[in-house]
């Protein structure tokens, strides 16, 4: 009994990682789709993201099922109840995905200036995503902590990028303001992806939950309000 209740969390941790593994693929052709105006790419993710979907539904159905059958208890609780947040976690950057790649179809131009690329630091951002999705997945897979808290620093890194592009967009628009349409859609890009690094923090906390109890949600604002700091809410 104990073989086989293994056999399921392993075929369940499978199936997460054979998610994260989709979404990832998603979000490079949303790059892809972004970077070089690429329609084709942003097809594929259209037609790709009803994959995401199924498998959110399966993930979630399992994890049901195997709480109403086991009843599990301790880190096998905090095992699956995590596999279901992260599970909601990665459907939401798919759908992310999905939105930044729809960008394609919003704008009606033949290029993106190379100057305003290169100001709001999309190639960047995008590399700061996929390293915390590789980083977080290898987290995952051998419930290494330390991988997770690395995320933690690089989702800062996606907040100041983001504060950063929002200025530049504003500033070319007031100098092309043929072009405020387009800086609209790029702003919607970005925001796009820091809410990924949003989403990929949430993923890095239920990691740290499941492996070492530690719930880190609100974590700083509870130390700010010991150190009788004021907290805004």
């Amino acid at each position: 009994m104990v073989r086989f209740i293994e056999n399921e969390l392993s075929s369940l941790r499978d199936e997460v990682v054979q998610m994260w593994n989709l979404v990832y693929s998603q979000l490079q052709r949303a790059k892809t789709a972004v970077i070089n105006l690429d329609r084709k790419a942003a097809q594929q993710i259209a037609v790709r993201e009803r994959r995401v979907d199924a498998f959110d539904l399966k993930i979630d159905s399992d994890v049901e099922d195997y709480i109403a059958l086991y009843t599990p208890v301790a880190v096998d609780l905090r095992f699956v109840l995590a596999m279901l947040k992260i599970n909601t976690d990665l459907e939401r950057i798919g759908d992310y995905a999905d939105g930044i790649a729809r960008f394609v179809g919003d704008v009606e131009v033949d290029a993106i200036d190379a100057a305003l690329l290169k100001d709001l630091q999309l190639e960047e951002m995008f590399g700061i995503v996929f390293d915390m999705m590789e980083g977080l997945q290898h987290a995952f897979v051998t419930e290494n902590v330390e991988e997770a808290f690395t995320a933690l620093a690089q989702d800062d890194m996606l907040d100041k990028m983001n504060r950063a592009a929002t200025t530049a967009l504003v500033e070319y628009a007031r100098k092309n303001p043929d072009d405020v349409a387009l800086c609209l859609a790029l702003g919607g890009v970005v925001r796009k992806l820091e809410r990924t690094g949003d989403h990929m923090t949430n993923i890095a906390e239920e990691i740290i939950f499941y492996v070492d109890a530690k719930v880190l949600k609100h974590a700083e604002k509870m130390r700010t309000r010991e150190q009788g700091d004021d907290v805004e809410v």
